[in-house]
């Protein structure tokens, strides 16, 4: 594998420094929120976490319209939305127990993409970028999550539910990388 030594245009591209924003911004809007004792306290935190997520959408839209798109921002990316996924997902466990299913679930999903990313990164390969179902399942767990942030008075079988089709869509999506790793590995 060809290993090329980071430019300090790449590491410091705009679509990374949004990246690094929103690493930034997990351990503010998780301590507002652990600490939000009003109404107004949780409108806050959720408009940090919408102002993460609108980076997120944003970054992709810079770095593909004005070419900005580096080996760096490809991992970085992705590692932003995990952290920040997780990070929601904990938060949001304290009000809601059921999240704690998600959690476990998120942790087997994520670990194994990690395994198999990092094993076809050591043979000098990975997958070019999220596919579409990965990008379906990080967009409604961002809404969802967001629904769940502002929902104050939710009754327990809206927010199960909700949880729920967040798991499904999850499990969905690991289900569907299995086969793209499948295809991978034969290759070799």
């Amino acid at each position: 594998m060809n290993h090329k030594k980071l430019t300090h245009k790449e590491i410091f591209s705009i679509p990374n420094l949004m990246s690094y924003l929103r690493i930034l911004l997990i351990p503010v809007f998780c301590y507002l929120y652990v600490t939000a004792e009003t109404r107004k306290d949780i409108w806050i935190v959720a408009a940090i976490v919408l102002f993460s997520s609108l980076t997120d959408l944003l970054d992709g839209f810079v770095a593909r319209h004005f070419h900005m798109i580096t080996e760096l921002g490809k991992v970085l990316d992705p590692v932003a939305d995990k952290l920040t996924h997780a990070a929601l997902a904990f938060c949001l466990a304290y009000r809601y127990p059921l999240m704690w299913a998600l959690i476990i679930l998120m942790a087997v999903k994520e670990g194994y993409m990690a395994f198999m990313g990092l094993y076809f990164l050591k043979k000098g390969e990975m997958l070019d970028g999220a596919m579409w179902f990965g990008k379906i399942c990080t967009t409604i767990l961002f809404i969802g999550m967001l629904i769940l942030f502002l929902g104050f008075h939710l009754p327990p079988i809206f927010t199960n539910g909700l949880i729920v089709i967040m798991m499904v869509v999850m499990g969905i999506t690991l289900c569907l990388y299995i086969p793209v790793f499948r295809k991978m590995k034969q290759k070799e």
